[in-house]
């Protein structure tokens, strides 16, 4: 299995960035059937979650980012998005993607205030 994450860039504070998880090495069934999360790693700090989609859609979000970010999934692609907006300092880091166990390499994503 492999997830390939991508995206991410230098935007300014308040921009939008849509992040993209492509998952690989398993079945569109499988696929459909688990579901992801995104995590973040600010520099010098510990790795966090960010959030989750289900196999039907639903969401849920760290509080932090409740309101400006939103998950979702594109099951005929394999790809599963993270839609960013209203994006603040803190929103910086390594942005990950994660399913049953397995990691991508990240994106980055770097937030100028």
């Amino acid at each position: 299995v492999q997830l390939q994450a991508c995206g991410g860039g230098l935007m300014q504070a308040g921009g939008s960035l849509r992040l993209s998880c492509a998952v690989s090495g398993v079945s569109g069934s499988t696929f459909r059937d688990s579901g992801l999360d995104w995590y973040r790693q600010a520099p010098g700090k510990s790795r966090e979650w960010v959030g989750f989609i289900t196999t039907r859609g639903r969401a849920e979000y760290l509080d932090s980012v409740k309101g400006r970010f939103t998950i979702s999934r594109d099951n005929a692609k394999k790809t599963v998005y993270l839609q960013m907006n209203s994006l603040t300092a803190e929103d910086t880091g390594v942005h990950y993607c994660t399913n049953s166990g397995f990691w991508g390499p990240g994106t980055l994503v770097t937030v100028s205030s």
